[in-house]
Formats: C-alpha cells, sequence, structure tokens
C-alpha cells in the first residue's frame, strides 16, 4: 500500500517548508532510515528520513514550498502505481510565489467561498480584512495566513506593492534577490509586526557587581558564565514574579505558561535562529551557560534539532556592539528582551560620582496582552536581581 510522505511539522509556529533538495531519486529504492530530502524552514535545516522501506515517487520539485502535512510524495511497493486520486499537493514553485509581481486577488464570484486556509479566514477576521481581497500565493490558488500578514502590512503602512527603483539613483553594481532564509525571516518578521501592538521599553542597569561576580565563579572552572547568562537566570525569576510576561498569543486566547523556556537570538551568515533552553528557572548558571554554549555551537554547524528550537515562550536577542535596540517579537509570544552592550560611564551612587559599569535593556510587548504597568513592573524586579546578584549565583 502507497504511503504518504508529507511535509513535517517542525516547530510551533511553522506553517510551511521549502524542499531545498531531493536526495533520491523517483523510482529508486529507499530503506527505512533513508535520507530521502533536505527541507528548508525559516529557522532550520531538516533531513526528511523515509518512514517505510519501497520506491520513492516525488510529487513536487525542488524549490517547492509546502504547507504542513501537504503530500510530497509516496513510498510504494515493488510494481505498484501511484494511487489515482492524487491528493493536491500543497505547494507551489517558488517562482510562482512573488508577490510583488501579482495584483489584488480577484473578488470571488458573489456567493461562491473564497479558497483560503482556516487559519487565514481565522487571522483576516481579527484583523478585520476582506479575505477576498488579499492576494493568493497558496498552493491551488488559496489564501494562506502569510498572504493576510503580508496584505495588513500594506493596508497599516498604506503601500501598495514594491515599486520600481527610484528615480535618480544610480545602476546598483549589483542585485540580489531576497530568498531562502532571508526571505522568510523578512516576511515572518513583516507579519509579526503587522498582527501584534509592538510597545518597547528602555532601561539602564548597573552591572558591575554582576560582572565582578560571574568572573569569579569562572575562574578555574570549566565554565565560562557570560553576563548574557546572568541575565538569563534573572530573566527567569522574574518572569516567575510576573507571569503575564511568559505567555504565547495563538488564534486570539492568551496561554500562561508555568515552565520557562528562554530562546536565545544566534546570529549565523545568512540570518538569525533561535534555540531554547527549557525550564531556565530551575536550572544553576553553569548549566545555562553550558547548555546555552551548545546550541550556539549547534547553530553554526547546522546541527540543531527540531526540538532545540521549540517550545520558547520568552526571548532574549544580545547585541554586544550597540548601545541599544529595539528588538522585534517573535511570532506568537509576548515579550523580547533585547541586550545591549555594557561600557563604563561615571554615575552617581550614594550622593558621589563613581565609575560604574552600566548596561541597555529594551523589552519589547505585545500591548495587545500585556500593560505598560506590567511591562515596568518587571523591569524593575530584573533590575534588582541584576544589580544584587547574590542570589543568582546560588
Amino acid at each position: 500500500m502507497a504511503v504518504m510522505i508529507v511535509m513535517p511539522k517542525l516547530g510551533m509556529v511553522m506553517s510551511e517548508g521549502t524542499i531545498a533538495k531531493w536526495t533520491k531519486a523517483s523510482g529508486e529504492a529507499v530503506s527505512q532510515g533513508d535520507v530521502i530530502a533536505e527541507i528548508e524552514t525559516e529557522k532550520i535545516n531538516y533531513e526528511l528520513e523515509a518512514t517505510e522501506s519501497g520506491l520513492l515517487h516525488r510529487i513536487v520539485d525542488e524549490g517547492a514550498v509546502v504547507l504542513v502535512n501537504g503530500l510530497v510524495g509516496y513510498i510504494l511497493a515493488e510494481g505498484e502505481g501511484v494511487p489515482e486520486a492524487l491528493p493536491e499537493p500543497a505547494a507551489a514553485p517558488r517562482a510562482a510565489r512573488r508577490p510583488a509581481r501579482r495584483g489584488p486577488a480577484r473578488p470571488s464570484p458573489a456567493g461562491a467561498p473564497v479558497k483560503s486556509t482556516p487559519g487565514a479566514r481565522t487571522l483576516a477576521a481579527k484583523l478585520d480584512i476582506d479575505i477576498a481581497q488579499v492576494a493568493a500565493t497558496g498552493p491551488g490558488g488559496r489564501i494562506v495566513e502569510e498572504d493576510v500578514r503580508k496584505h495588513a502590512a500594506q493596508k497599516s503602512a498604506g503601500t501598495s506593492p514594491p515599486a520600481p527603483m527610484p528615480v535618480g539613483m544610480p545602476s546598483p553594481s549589483s542585485t540580489a534577490q531576497l530568498a531562502g532564509i532571508r526571505k522568510r525571516i523578512a516576511d515572518h518578521m513583516r507579519g509579526g509586526l503587522a498582527a501584534t501592538a509592538q510597545l518597547t521599553f528602555n532601561l539602564e542597569l548597573d552591572v558591575t557587581d554582576a560582572q565582578q561576580m560571574r568572573k569569579e565563579h569562572t575562574d578555574g572552572s570549566e565554565v565560562t558564565i557570560s553576563i548574557a547568562h546572568v541575565l538569563m537566570k534573572a530573566c527567569g525569576e522574574a518572569l516567575k514574579r510576573h507571569p503575564q510576561m511568559n505567555t504565547v498569543l495563538v488564534n486570539g486566547e492568551v496561554n500562561y505558561f508555568d515552565e520557562i523556556n528562554i530562546g536565545v537570538a544566534v546570529a549565523l551568515r545568512d540570518g538569525l535562529i533561535v534555540p531554547v533552553v527549557k525550564q531556565v528557572d530551575n536550572k544553576s548558571l553553569a548549566d545555562i551557560a553550558k547548555e546555552t554554549t551548545g546550541l550556539a555551537d549547534k547553530s553554526r554547524d547546522g546541527s540543531l534539532s527540531p526540538d532545540d528550537l521549540a517550545g520558547g515562550t520568552f526571548t532574549i536577542s544580545v547585541l554586544g556592539t550597540v548601545d541599544g535596540f529595539t528588538p522585534i517579537l517573535n511570532a506568537g509570544q509576548s515579550a523580547i528582551m533585547g541586550v545591549g552592550r555594557s561600557l563604563e560611564k561615571p554615575v552617581v551612587r550614594r550622593g558621589e560620582i563613581v565609575v560604574r559599569e552600566m548596561m541597555t535593556l529594551s523589552l519589547t510587548v505585545d500591548h495587545q496582552v500585556i500593560d505598560g504597568a506590567v511591562a515596568a513592573e518587571f523591569m524593575r524586579r530584573l533590575k534588582q536581581l541584576v544589580e544584587r546578584p547574590a542570589a543568582l549565583f546560588k
């Protein structure tokens, strides 16, 4: 009996993946566990394995973008034919997914349903968008959630599809198509901004004592504790006090979690990836440092598993070369902390001007879920924990 091969769901917010490469040809014999394709998502590259032994039959081409659980092929027994009623593959070639060259979708005839996914219809209703006016890029001409997010972003900005090069600009020395991981990150971030009410709070705090203590604990140890690890531990403790911050918004429902899982943004050559450290509040600083370092290494050598990227309830993004910045929320999450560089500067302390090591934190929240007063209290608690760090090093 034919075994369907479908696009796996590799993360909580994943809606589609790309068949970056087939490693086996149609008609080729494969064994259970063989890698048959390489899948590329916004966050990771993943090797898709055969679940059964048999002959591979591919029904989508390399480069096809396929919805989660969409059919990409079959594994057939010797002499078995392809099923007659092939389900429509939830895929579209990259070249057909360039909405910049498409106009608004034509409204369906009166009384006819608009071809769209349930998630797209739910999101359109939430954002008060006429789904019939959304340009469709999904399989079979369907409107998918990403189409609705793009439409909302253009609507809120009052813009049309991308315009030609501005008049008077010099000829570019080269041009690169925004594609692959870089394009998916761009779409993801733009869609996140369109679907949330983002508000950022900035706070400067004294990390002098925290830096001294982490250096003392690192000396002679095999584990190097950084100030970022100290901040992760402090965030874990502060999130326990302020559970509104440890939430995920899904389909209009705010989901609260006792488990505190912190994603750590890691910069790669062609994008950004956010592996997750689970149950941070229950781990020591040394454990957090060891696990975070291991995940960063796996990020850079491409060996992260889907589980390494799943389950984040809060995110920290560290940019050690700038004083401060405005981080953008990860899809669904209600809060993200941006960490700037630390540097010595003169400050007033107990009535005297002294030199202390200071750092700026930037907290972005979804104002739909988190009020300003809640965010301010969270920041105040975080400041207390970092400036009096002894409890964090126990």
